[in-house]
């Protein structure tokens, strides 16, 4: 592993080390349930400024390593290739919203300046990233950590479009919880205009939502079965679907059928966590509950959808919300050494799961090693 990849070792230790400054918890109790207005504080107390500095400062270093990065992720030149076909007003397949806010931005900074482009997403990205953790992570720290260390920030680095997605489908996620289905179903609209793909989530994280307002009953249960079998066996009815709104991927290189066994075991290990502390962290707390389900329907995915390629891009909008579930479970354990080892456990799982991406990072097809920047290099 040569130096550069110290820069993501150091990006994640100094972030979090950020994040241990910050205490948003009653905040985010309020602000999920809806209680707190926007705007009603009329002050900042002491704490308050604390946060709102620490906050800053990680949202600045995330954006900043993001940003300045240059020829890194293996369709970083693939991207720009496409920027100068959107300034000939060439087609490609992009959503239309990315491709307007290309063009506009190339008016402005000139034809084939793409580093103020990628810089633009990358503001927009971490942006939502830092304001869903703000709102939501009750451990803001912690659920960082997991936001890093599970690789969702530095494949962000890549995919451009899609990580954008996936960062308003994760802030998106509060309005779901509240009951505000307007707002929610809205963003997901405007996340739509970069990436359709997160159009998925509000059938999704509606039926979490409802799943967790309910006592479950036989016929919830029965309904799930279907849908799986459906999954099984009606695999060619869905890619018929499927295929009709992306053809490229018929037959492609992504059309593999292959299962994604690390996703599969997060998503066990996280169900075999929660189960064993039911009635302690899920049981009576909707919030708890709404991300269990989409915990559920993230393994279902990645267990039953194998047909659907890179269905990974399907599985990351509901397993994402474990960087909010894991330490909202953790949590509610009763002080003692259980609670001591579930937190060494799952501390433990996903650094060995970052070094495993370390070690891919420089792989062909994944590419965000060595890390490159328009400043020093």
């Amino acid at each position: 592993m040569e130096s550069s990849a110290l820069v993501y070792i150091l990006l994640t230790a100094v972030t979090v080390g950020l994040a241990l400054c910050i205490d948003n918890k009653d905040y985010v109790a309020e602000h999920i349930s809806g209680r707190l207005a926007v705007g009603q504080y009329t002050g900042y107390h002491r704490r308050q400024a604390r946060n709102i500095v620490a906050e800053a400062a990680v949202f600045c270093l995330l954006t900043g390593v993001s940003a300045c990065r240059i020829a890194v992720g293996n369709d970083y030149w693939v991207y720009r290739d496409n920027f100068k076909l959107i300034a000939q007003n060439r087609h490609v397949s992009s959503e239309f919203g990315f491709n307007y806010i290309v063009k506009w931005l190339q008016q402005l900074f000139g034809y084939d300046n793409y580093l103020p482009v990628f810089a633009f997403f990358s503001v927009l990205t971490v942006f939502f990233l830092v304001k869903a953790l703000h709102d939501q992570a009750d451990y803001f720290a912690f659920s960082l950590f997991l936001l890093m260390a599970g690789g969702y920030y530095f494949n962000s680095l890549n995919s451009v479009r899609y990580y954008l997605a996936l960062a308003v489908a994760l802030y998106a996620m509060k309005y779901v919880i509240r009951g505000e289905y307007l707002k929610f179903v809205l963003w997901i609209g405007a996340g739509a205009v970069f990436h359709k793909t997160i159009l998925l989530v509000i059938p999704v994280y509606l039926t979490a939502r409802y799943l967790a307002a309910v006592h479950i009953k036989r016929w919830h249960v029965c309904v799930a079965f279907v849908f799986a079998i459906s999954l099984i066996f009606g695999k060619d009815l869905y890619r018929g679907i499927l295929f009709k709104i992306y053809p490229y991927y018929e037959n492609s290189a992504f059309d593999n059928g292959q299962l994604s066994y690390i996703n599969i075991g997060k998503c066990l290990c996280v169900l075999v966590l929660c189960l064993i502390c039911y009635r302690q962290s899920v049981k009576e707390n909707l919030v708890n509950r709404f991300y269990f389900f989409l915990n559920l329907a993230g393994l279902t995915a990645f267990c039953c959808g194998s047909f659907v390629p890179e269905v990974s891009r399907v599985g990351h909008y509901m397993i994402v919300s474990q960087i909010f579930l894991l330490p909202r479970v953790l949590s509610g354990i009763k002080e003692g050494w259980f609670k001591k080892l579930c937190y060494g456990g799952v501390i433990g799982a996903f650094l060995l799961y970052f070094i495993m991406l370390l070690r891919d990072m420089y792989s062909v097809d994944v590419r965000l090693l060595p890390y490159l920047n328009w400043i020093f290099n």
